[in-house]
C-alpha cells in the first residue's frame, strides 16, 4: 500500500511539471500562433475547414488557401506553420505534410518568438553561401530528417 502511495506521488509530481512544461511552450510559441490563428480565421472566412489535432489547430482548403501554391515561386507553399497553427492547401496535402510541419511546431516551441528571426537569417546565410535559402536551411533540414517527414513530405514541396 505504502508504495502505491510513494508511485502516485511520483506520478502527480510529474504531471503537475508536465502540465507547467507544456503551458509554457505554448506560452512561448503564443506570438506567432496569433499570427497563424488570424491567417488561419481569414483562410476560414473563405471557406477553410478547421480542425484541432495533436496540439496543433489545422487550417485547409477553402478558396484561399488553395490559391497559396499559385504565389509565385519564391513565396508559394503546400502548408506553413505559424506557433501550434498548421494552414494547408487542402486535406490531402495536409495529410502528407503534417509530421514534417510538427516538427516546425515543436521548433517554434523551443525558439518562441526568435523562430521567424532564426529561420530568415538561416535562409539569408545559405543564399550569402550560395546555398538554396529553403532546401538548405537548418530548420528545415531538420524537419526533412524526421523519419515520417522524409517519407511523405518530400513529394509535397516547390523548389
Amino acid at each position: 500500500m505504502q508504495e502505491r502511495s510513494v508511485l502516485v506521488t511520483h506520478l502527480r509530481r510529474y504531471m503537475t511539471r508536465h502540465a507547467a512544461c507544456q503551458m509554457f511552450r505554448y506560452a512561448w510559441a503564443a506570438p506567432d500562433t496569433v499570427l497563424g490563428l488570424v491567417f488561419g480565421f481569414v483562410g476560414w472566412l473563405f471557406g477553410a475547414s478547421a480542425r484541432f489535432n495533436n496540439g496543433t489547430v489545422e487550417f485547409c482548403g477553402g478558396r484561399l488557401l488553395r490559391r497559396a501554391g499559385l504565389l509565385p515561386p519564391r513565396f508559394s507553399f503546400c502548408a506553413i506553420t505559424f506557433g501550434h497553427v498548421i494552414l494547408a492547401e487542402n486535406l490531402a496535402t495536409l495529410a502528407a505534410v503534417r509530421a514534417h510541419e510538427e516538427v516546425h511546431v515543436r521548433q517554434y516551441e523551443r525558439w518562441g518568438p526568435f523562430f521567424v528571426p532564426a529561420y530568415l537569417l538561416s535562409s539569408l546565410a545559405k543564399v550569402i553561401c550560395g546555398g538554396n535559402p529553403y532546401r538548405d536551411n537548418c530548420f528545415e533540414r531538420q524537419a526533412y530528417e524526421s523519419d515520417a517527414a522524409r517519407k511523405t513530405a518530400v513529394s509535397f514541396t516547390r523548389e
